[in-house]
């Protein structure tokens, strides 16, 4: 058993990135990033949409929990660096469909995709912005006939995560939620650089860069403490 229960989330271990992507390509279910923050304010609904998929350890408050709780070899994999791996590894013979960002990102995306990744078939997109039921629907219906072999949902949480869990049950296929991932692969939005990357001090670059992080960052210590005093 390579997964846990953490606060009601079930959250899966992973030594090595190539881990997960085989082991989501057996499964064929939704990729869905879990941080600290994620496990205090989940929700009935936000539980039960990861814990029918495969939630995967995107902040190293998430990999501590799971190292407490025996997963002693689990790593971070980080949700915006994941899904360009899943891209190199599949893409000289899987079909993608990407939705979500603003409609000039998300052409950028697909066209940086094509420029970095020669012959990749992306058979649709569509920006983020779906503002009505029959949008949805309309969606649901094009992934139901065009049937990629891999969905990427850039829209944000849980949003994000209820519809690819809504296209899952027309569509078996990877899916993974990435938030703003678009916005930062085009360069709209910078990541911390590679030393606060390595050392696993995204989150206080952030907080450095964005003060006003503060109220949602003190729940990082929180957190630790449940770790700590073994409340996870």
């Amino acid at each position: 058993m390579n997964y846990c229960y953490i606060k009601g989330l079930r959250i899966f271990s992973f030594a090595t990135r190539d881990q997960l992507i085989e082991f989501v390509d057996k499964e064929k279910k939704s990729l869905i990033a879990v941080n600290a923050e994620k496990i205090l304010h989940a929700t009935e609904e936000t539980k039960s949409l990861i814990n029918q998929n495969i939630g995967y350890a995107d902040g190293i408050g998430a990999v501590k929990a799971l190292r407490k709780k025996g997963f002693k070899e689990a790593v971070k994999i980080p949700g915006c660096e994941l899904w360009i791996d899943i891209v190199r590894y599949f893409y000289k013979y899987k079909t993608f469909y990407l939705v979500g960002a603003k409609q000039e990102v998300i052409q950028k995306t697909v066209e940086k995709l094509r420029q970095e990744f020669t012959g990749i078939n992306i058979i649709g997109y569509r920006n983020g912005y779906i503002n009505s039921f029959l949008e949805q629907e309309e969606l649901v219906q094009e992934i139901r006939e065009k049937k990629p072999d891999i969905v990427f949902v850039a829209m944000g949480s849980p949003k994000q995560e209820s519809l690819m869990q809504k296209m899952q049950t027309y569509h078996p296929a990877i899916y993974q939620g990435l938030g703003g991932s678009f916005d930062v692969y085009v360069g709209n939005v910078l990541r911390a650089p590679e030393w606060w990357v390595r050392n696993d001090l995204e989150w206080a670059y952030r907080l450095i860069k964005q003060p006003s992080r503060i109220k949602r960052q003190i729940h990082l210590i929180r957190f630790l403490g449940y770790i700590i005093f073994n409340r996870i």
